[in-house]
C-alpha cells in the first residue's frame, strides 16, 4: 500500500489529527504495519485485507480485557473496524518504544503472575479467536482437561488429518492421547487470564523499560499452560521466571505436564509451517504413549 493510500484509509476511519509522518515497519508476517506520528502523539497502525470481519475487533478486545486488569501494560487500543469482504481491516494502538532496563525482565515475571491471577469461574472464552491465522475455537467449560481437548487439540488434530500430516504412528499416538489426557494433566483449582500466544516475538518495551503484551488471542485457563509456552521457542530469562514465581508459584508437575502444553503449539506450527515440526510432535506423543 502507498503511504498516500493509507493516509487516506486512516482518514476514512475516523483518524482526523494532521499526520506528520509515516513509516513502514516490521509488524510480522500476517499483516502490513506502520509508524504514524499526528499532531496528537504516536500510532501503530496494522492493516490487511480478506481477513475474517471480526480479526481485528478480537485482538483489540483482548486488549481491552488485559488492559482492564491494572496488573500488565498494553498498546491501547484507538480504532478498529469489521472490514466486508471488500473492505480493507484496520487496528490503530498506541506507539509503544522504548529500552530494556535491568528491571524490565523482573517486571515482565510480576506483571504475568499478577495477571494469572486475575480470571473467572469457567474456562475458555465467549467467542472464537485466532492463533496467526488460523480460527481458534472457543466456549465456556467447567472442566480445564474437556476444553484443552475439545478446544485447542482436537481442531488441531483435525486439521493436521485433513493436510496429511496426521498419519500411521501419529495418528493412532495423536487419539490414544486425547482418549486419556486426564491421566496426566490435573484440574486447575481456577481459570487464569491468559494471553494466549506468549512467545518472546509478542512482548515488548516501552517507556522506561516497561514490559507491554501486544497480539494477544486471550482465553481463560491453566497458567501453567502460558507458562509452558513461553519455554518453546525462547525469549524469557531466568530473571523472568524467578519473578513469577515469586508471585505465582509453579505446581510440582509442572515438568510433566509442559511437553503436553507445548504440544499444542506444536500441532500449529505443523499445520501452519508444515513437517518441520513432526519430530518435536512425535517425541512428545511417545513420551506418554507407548
Amino acid at each position: 500500500m502507498m503511504l498516500n493510500e493509507l493516509i487516506h484509509l486512516l482518514k476514512e476511519h475516523q483518524f482526523n489529527q494532521p499526520i506528520d509522518d509515516v513509516q513502514s515497519v516490521s509488524g510480522g508476517s500476517i499483516n502490513k504495519a506502520y509508524y504514524v506520528r499526528a499532531n496528537d502523539g504516536e500510532y501503530f497502525v496494522k492493516i490487511n485485507k480478506g481477513i475474517p470481519s471480526h480479526f481485528f475487533r478480537v485482538e483489540a478486545k483482548g486488549l481491552k480485557e488485559i488492559e482492564s486488569t491494572r496488573t500488565i501494560q498494553v498498546p491501547h487500543v484507538h480504532y478498529y473496524n469489521e472490514p466486508t469482504d471488500e473492505e480493507t481491516g484496520i487496528l490503530i494502538l498506541d506507539w509503544v518504544e522504548g529500552s530494556k532496563t535491568p528491571y524490565t525482565d523482573e517486571k515482565l515475571g510480576q506483571n504475568l503472575a499478577q495477571m494469572h491471577k486475575t480470571g473467572q469461574i469457567s474456562f475458555g472464552y465467549e467467542e472464537d479467536t485466532f492463533i496467526g491465522v488460523l480460527p481458534q475455537p472457543n466456549g465456556w467449560y467447567d472442566s480445564w482437561i474437556s476444553y484443552y481437548r475439545e478446544r485447542r487439540l482436537y481442531p488441531q488434530y483435525q486439521l493436521a488429518l485433513e493436510q496429511g500430516r496426521m498419519t500411521g504412528k501419529r495418528k493412532i499416538q495423536m487419539e490414544k492421547l486425547l482418549d486419556q489426557l486426564d491421566r496426566w494433566i490435573p484440574e486447575p483449582a481456577r481459570p487464569s487470564l491468559l494471553h494466549g500466544d506468549l512467545w518472546g516475538g509478542n512482548w515488548v518495551v516501552g517507556s522506561g523499560g516497561t514490559p507491554y503484551l501486544i497480539d494477544p488471542s486471550i482465553l481463560y485457563g491453566d497458567h501453567v499452560f502460558e507458562i509452558s509456552f513461553t519455554e518453546l521457542f525462547g525469549g524469557f530469562s531466568q530473571t523472568f521466571y524467578r519473578a513469577y514465581e515469586e508471585i505465582y508459584p509453579l505446581p510440582d508437575y509442572y515438568e510433566d505436564v509442559k511437553p503436553l502444553y507445548q504440544l499444542y503449539y506444536l500441532l500449529v506450527h505443523l499445520n501452519l509451517f508444515g513437517e518441520g515440526y513432526g519430530g518435536s510432535i512425535d517425541r512428545i506423543l511417545s513420551r506418554y504413549i507407548s
